[in-house]
């Protein structure tokens, strides 16, 4: 028995539902509709990565916190990010699709005030990407795409496995100088600001 044409398998993978598809271009660069409208939501949940990013830049640039070489981590992350989506932004013109952009919502990071929920929260960002476009390139694999699968390994998830490494290796420090989850660890933090060579690569 088959599945209803309407019906939607379990995934983790974001919904663009203001996706409007290219039908001719698709047709000329042969993407499917659903990898269309995935490279969509998944660029949105790029962009939304780089402003939650910037929110916690900020965070550390206040003048009750100051950690200036946290700030710019986060900033440098942040650019990171929006490089990734302007990329995943790049491919999909290339490959004849549509972007839909939608409101960018408020990060949700604001009682975050100390470095190592912020990392947390940064890891936990980076995971769910990791898992989405994991995802996406079994998506794109099984609607007959292997090139939309390809640029997604080796352009989207790689690059991820060495931030995930390299915010592990930043989650351990702080725990272990003393970081705490809120903002009573201030000499731990001062210690990770101004001795984790992490921060400033």
């Amino acid at each position: 028995m088959a599945e209803p044409a309407g019906k939607r398998l379990k995934s983790s993978l974001p919904l663009c539902t203001a996706h409007r598809s290219s039908a001719t271009s698709r047709a000329r660069h042969n993407l499917q509709a659903a990898v269309e409208e995935a490279l969509c939501a998944v660029s949105s949940l790029l962009w939304d990565g780089a402003y939650r990013l910037q929110a916690l830049a900020s965070v550390f640039e206040r003048d009750d916190v100051a950690l200036p070489r946290v700030a710019s981590f986060f900033h440098q992350e942040a650019l990171k990010q929006e490089e990734e989506a302007e990329a995943m932004l790049g491919y999909l013109a290339e490959r004849g699709g549509n972007y839909c952009g939608k409101d960018i919502q408020k990060p949700g990071c604001e009682g975050v005030c100390a470095v190592l929920p912020a990392l947390e929260l940064l890891l936990l960002q980076l995971k769910e990407e990791v898992g989405v476009l994991i995802e996406l390139s079994q998506l794109a694999r099984n609607q007959g795409d292997p090139h939309t699968a390809s640029v997604m390994k080796s352009h989207f998830l790689r690059p991820r496995v060495d931030r995930l490494k390299l915010l592990g290796d930043l989650l351990t420090s702080a725990r272990r100088v003393g970081c705490t989850n809120d903002q009573t660890g201030g000499f731990g933090e001062y210690i990770l600001n101004e001795l984790q060579e992490e921060l400033t690569r």
